[in-house]
């Protein structure tokens, strides 16, 4: 009997295609609008590094910037021999959303017809038949410009609750069509795996020789579980975003999926696991909307051990590792520095530091962190040389570049304007410079002092995060925490004070005593 139930249920194909839909989906995230470049780049990115098997880019008939940006997409596809990977969603308008597409240089259609009879008749206000007629229609003129088609069956799900009559009806008219794919959303997100299972079981029944894709949205928290519930049931292909992108709680995102799709069911997709980090990092800075540091796969913790006795059982033979292993996806292990910490999680990493330590000097900084934790100050590999220096008071690192004065200055309608005095190696230097902003003016008037009176290379910006306590409290402490890059090592400084700028000021000369630190052992 149990296997019978097994054989019933996993009916997952071989292979798994996976359509990735941040392009189109996932800027309908609220605030979230991406120019033509950046469109472009991360089409790029889903197409060649992450190799996804399809990208929806946009909807027909937005705007001159949307038909823009889906020129440049294709143009490049085609370069590549990638343009049937690319698809727009279109209408069903007779044959204007047809001629757009066609006028990008697409070559497939998304065509969005109607999944319940709801829709059909209070939306559109016609009955299924004069909507199938007019998706036929769609279809002939599709074929005449030589346009590939896939169907989207929108508000699928409700149709399969509440009018599934209709969603027959529909499919019993286009199934031998040109139709290459029935893509079926969950439009509102109100679906749960077992309705999943059940809905999709009786489609592959009635059709068993269609491709179905299945698109889903969060609204429950259930759109990772529900897409492996439409694989675990026939599903062929899968709808995704970068980060879960998407209108109201967002899409599947597109690492998860992929992570579980291998891992749980070990199905098969052509995706590069180890650039979804890199893809990731791209979509939040094109759409300026941050992911938890806990989100699995590319959130800034998941890899980061805290626990000590965590890092311990690491130590002895990875007893707290699982298959996902980060260098899988183009990240490392860590292990976090606090109160938490333990003897482990800090031997760890000195070790990845080269810093050798007695047990007795390792007791007496695991307390200083400890301490430091207590206290609320974040505690970073970068630290852990001076917290070392520090506690043992022995070699402790100078300071050899040394902040001795500097002025800020924001006038109305004016640049901002920094003058900058700095000590390094015992040298006093001066500068001034204009910025976009005040802590732009900063940086651009130590950058006048390497390049022309020290004639080295200043390290590069990588990335700027503020956190503000909530609350609103205007006295409270702002952490500044800024990525550096110089050559191929990446290092980062964090700031604490009051003023945004200040912290970001320490931060920086915290940088560039680190750096200075090792080109003098160099």
């Amino acid at each position: 009997m149990g296997d019978s139930k097994v054989n019933t249920y996993q009916r997952i194909p071989p292979f798994i295609e996976i359509m990735d839909c941040t392009l189109r989906d996932g800027e309908q995230t609220s605030g979230v609008s991406f120019l033509p470049h950046e469109k472009l780049m991360m089409a790029r990115m889903l197409l060649k590094d992450i190799n996804v098997d399809r990208i929806e880019v946009a909807s027909a008939r937005v705007s001159d910037g949307e038909k823009d940006a889906v020129k440049m997409i294709c143009r490049y596809a085609n370069q590549i021999g990638m343009l049937n990977k690319v698809e727009v969603l279109g209408f069903v308008d007779g044959t204007q959303s047809i001629d757009w597409i066609c006028d990008c240089g697409c070559k497939v259609i998304n065509l969005l017809a109607k999944g319940s009879l709801k829709h059909c008749t209070h939306q559109l206000h016609k009955t299924p038949e004069e909507h199938i007629n007019d998706i036929k229609n769609s279809l002939r003129y599709a074929a005449e410009r030589n346009i590939g088609v896939n169907l989207y069956l929108e508000d699928w799900s409700n149709g399969m609750k509440n009018s599934p009559e209709y969603v027959y009806q529909i499919m019993d008219a286009l199934i031998d069509t040109n139709v290459n794919r029935f893509m079926l959303p969950d439009t509102l997100g109100g679906l749960n795996p077992l309705q999943v299972i059940e809905f999709f079981r009786k489609m592959i029944k009635r059709y068993p020789n269609a491709h179905f894709d299945f698109h889903a949205h969060n609204d429950y928290d259930l759109a990772v579980s529900n897409s492996l519930a439409a694989v675990l049931s026939g599903a062929k292909g899968l709808h995704v975003t970068v980060n879960g992108l998407g209108e109201r709680c967002g899409n599947a995102p597109l690492a998860s999926v992929q992570a579980i799709l291998k891992d749980q069911f070990h199905a098969k997709t052509n995706i590069k696991e180890s650039r979804l980090n890199d893809i990731s990092k791209l979509v939040v800075g094109y759409s300026g909307i941050a992911i938890a540091p806990n989100q699995p796969i590319v959130g800034e913790n998941v890899f980061t051990q805290v626990a000590g006795v965590h890092a311990d059982g690491d130590n002895k033979d990875n007893l707290y590792c699982n298959d996902l292993i980060p260098e899988r996806f183009g990240r490392k292990r860590e292990y976090a520095l606090g109160k938490n910490s333990g003897k482990a999680n800090i031997a760890r990493n000195l070790k990845e530091l080269g810093l050798e330590l007695s047990a007795e000097q390792t007791k007496k900084v695991t307390k200083r962190i400890t301490e430091l934790g207590d206290r609320k100050e974040i505690v970073t590999q970068d630290d852990l040389p001076f917290i070392v220096s520090d506690v043992l008071k022995h070699s402790a690192p100078e300071n050899r570049i040394k902040l001795v004065s500097y002025m800020v200055s924001l006038a109305y309608g004016l640049k901002p304007l920094a003058s900058v005095k700095v000590s390094i190696n015992g040298n006093l230097y001066e500068a001034d410079s204009t910025g976009d902003g005040q802590y732009d003016a900063f940086v651009k008037s130590l950058r006048k002092i390497y390049k022309e009176k020290l004639g080295r290379t200043f390290p590069l910006l990588e990335n700027y995060a503020v956190t503000i306590p909530p609350g609103g409290r205007t006295d409270a402490l702002v952490q500044t925490v800024i990525t550096w890059r110089f050559g191929d090592k990446m290092i980062r400084t964090r700031g604490l004070d009051v003023d945004q700028t200040e912290a970001a000021i320490k931060a920086t000369i915290k940088m560039l005593n680190m750096f200075e630190e090792q080109e003098y052992n160099n």
